[in-house]
């Protein structure tokens, strides 16, 4: 049966030549054999090619419009012999440039990048206080380092490297393909040393040729002060080695700061409410009110009523990210007796009557 060059590249008999260009670039990318390991693959990439061979050259898709693939014009002139692309209005940078790179029919093979060491993330939990005053912590985190035996190369002594046999040491393995374009030459890393263009010989005995050791650290970090539940520390450098001696990532602490018993904080300020006697509430007084650095004195004004809140300055957090303190807010609760005495009682009463035209009725 003929072949359906339409359907195989799955356009219509009226497509545009830029879409038979788009449709070829999709469907080759998907079934390169360097690309997709399918027993398939190769037939369809062959398949593809024959394809936009023909129907991309406007002579050829006339005759085979015409006539189909089993006309004689098509006898020997197919795929196999290829043709002039330059004719058709092709841009072949155009047509591989979306390849992932693994065409190049001009230069060397691209060696592959040191690989930089992974990010470590360490949650730490500090309690309000710390967290106003700054605290400095020692935590001890699993991690890899590069292995100071061979200092990060994995082999033995420089006899444990050699150039790879499989690219010569050039990092990538060339191979020539044809294509509706022409012969092209194609370029991918070498998978046997991964680009690098050298392979471990004898593997260092400490690390196993890994180049990196598992180990434990203990690193002495600075929790400054003003810190909050979800503030995030970088910590340049102590993370995870990186790879052939690459840079190391970075450790990311996590801060909590956990509940406190009496106090309560909004931002950069903390909230705290302190009972005091109806006495003191109606006549006037001192009172020592707890802080996060000690208890400190706080007066009270005769006639105070209950829920009043007093702000006091600069006993709040430190602002992380410039200058200044937050406050502490005192809300105060008047406390009623639970039990009088007799006397008590009488009192009250008689105070309760002198009151009823004067204060009391305002």
């Amino acid at each position: 049966m003929s072949k359906d060059y339409y359907r195989i590249l799955g356009i219509e008999k009226n497509a545009s030549k830029e879409e038979i260009k788009k449709a070829y670039k999709t469907l080759a990318k998907k079934y390169h054999p360097d690309l997709n390991k399918s027993s398939d693959a190769s037939e369809k990439f062959k398949e593809i090619n024959e394809a936009a061979a023909v129907l991309a050259d406007d002579q050829k898709r006339a005759q085979y419009d015409q006539f189909g693939e089993a006309g004689e014009q098509f006898q020997g002139g197919g795929f196999s012999q290829g043709f002039d692309f330059s004719n058709m209005g092709f841009d072949f940078d155009d047509i591989f440039e979306n390849f992932g790179g693994i065409f190049s029919g001009f230069g060397g093979g691209r060696r592959r990048g040191p690989k930089r060491g992974s990010d470590l993330r360490y949650d730490i939990e500090v309690s309000l206080e710390d967290a106003s005053e700054g605290i400095n912590k020692t935590i001890v985190i699993p991690k890899y380092e590069t292995c100071s035996q061979c200092s990060g190369s994995g082999a033995e002594g420089e006899r444990g490297i050699k150039a790879c046999s499989e690219c010569g040491g050039s990092g990538a393995v060339r191979k020539h393909h044809r294509t509706p374009f022409g012969v092209v030459q194609m370029q991918t890393t070498c998978r046997k040393c991964r680009g690098a263009g050298e392979v471990i010989d004898v593997p260092c005995r400490s690390c196993g040729g890994a180049g990196r050791v598992e180990i434990e650290k203990k690193i002495n970090v600075k929790i400054p002060a003003g810190v909050s539940t979800g503030t995030k520390l970088r910590i340049a450098g102590e993370g995870e080695a990186g790879m052939n001696n690459s840079q190391k990532g970075d450790l990311y602490l996590f801060i909590t700061v956990s509940e406190h018993k009496i106090f309560r904080r909004e931002g950069d300020d903390i909230n705290i409410e302190v009972p005091v006697s109806f006495a003191v509430a109606a006549l006037g007084g001192e009172i020592k009110v707890p802080t996060l650095k000690g208890d400190a004195v706080l007066k009270i004004p005769e006639g105070t009523q209950s829920e009043t809140i007093f702000q006091m300055k600069g006993r709040g957090i430190p602002h992380l990210h410039g200058s200044g303190i937050g406050s502490q807010n005192v809300k105060i609760t008047v406390e009623v007796p639970r039990k009088l005495s007799k006397k008590q009682k009488e009192l009250l009463k008689e105070f309760e009557k002198s009151g009823k035209k004067g204060w009391f009725s305002s």
